[in-house]
């Protein structure tokens, strides 16, 4: 079958976009495998023919979230996709499922369809937009998914984590439906457990997935908050953090309880900062 011309071979190099300069990378080990960073800062990582291979951890981690859920095609939301690394490997595992990526940045979204092969994933539109606005224009009970995975360089939106968001959140999410949050924080978790406690304070069923490192406070990373108005798949969830490439602990009930160690929920208008990894962890 002859190839799309926006299936051409990426170019590698720099890229302006509209928050600055994106680097397009090869990876010299997968000759189908392309890193896109900003500032140094890895974003978004691809393979162009095997959807299914994640680089990042945290992506694995999220993959495995939505590998726990019922069988079956998912109606999915992604606010702040990248490279859309996700959204094609849910069209890969999940054939028939629709995708809406929400992404502020025009610029960066005509560089992924003209370089990283966007037009080849099915059933996916972009939405040009803030996360928080385009959000809002999202019908009621329209999703299966929503994944939440917005970074401005390597910091997470605040705007994006507040109880105010987490209620429209919730509207757009099916009774069935399933919440994804990626996290990023380091020594003693102060953000990392206020974002949970803001999540609690909106839907009933609550799991944090996280490699116990990163759960100890011991070093920066990621840490993935899975929640839902029903009840989440726990011993799929726990299995598979356990089981998958990344080590992971799923921490739930009463051990999320002490997680959050009354930490108060976000809302909008506090001053709150969210964390910054130190310089030394891209290099």
């Amino acid at each position: 079958m002859a190839k799309h011309k926006a299936e051409a071979t990426p170019a590698p190099g720099r890229y302006p976009v509209s928050n600055g300069e994106v680097e397009l990378l090869r990876d010299l080990d997968r000759p189908s495998g392309w890193l896109l960073s900003m500032a140094g800062v890895p974003q978004s990582y691809v393979d162009l023919d095997d959807p299914t291979y994640l680089e990042f951890e945290y992506v694995r981690l999220m993959a495995d979230a939505v590998d726990a859920l019922a069988e079956g095609p998912l109606d999915a939301v992604h606010v702040g996709a990248g490279a859309c690394t996700l959204p094609r490997y849910v069209a890969a595992t999940r054939p028939g499922s629709r995708h809406i990526v929400i992404e502020p940045d025009e610029a960066l979204v005509r560089l992924v369809r003209d370089q990283l092969r966007l037009r080849s994933v099915p059933r996916l539109k972009v939405r040009v937009g803030d996360g928080r606005t385009a959000a809002g224009g999202l019908r009621d009970a329209s999703a299966d998914l929503f994944v939440l995975d917005a970074f401005t360089g390597a910091v997470m939106p605040l705007e994006l984590a507040t109880a105010e968001y987490m209620a429209d959140v919730a509207r757009v999410l099916k009774d069935s439906g399933t919440l994804l949050v990626n996290i990023a924080d380091g020594k003693g978790l102060a953000f990392a457990r206020r974002v949970v406690a803001t999540v609690r304070d909106r839907f009933r069923h609550v799991a944090l997935l996280a490699e116990p490192g990163i759960l100890r406070g011991r070093r920066f990373g990621n840490l993935i908050v899975i929640a839902s108005p029903a009840p989440l798949p726990l011993p799929r969830l726990t299995r598979k953090a356990a089981g998958g490439l990344t080590q992971a602990r799923c921490v739930h009930d009463e051990a999320l309880v002490n997680f959050v160690a009354g930490a108060a929920p976000i809302k909008d208008g506090d001053a709150v900062l969210a964390p910054v990894p130190p310089p030394e962890l891209f290099h």
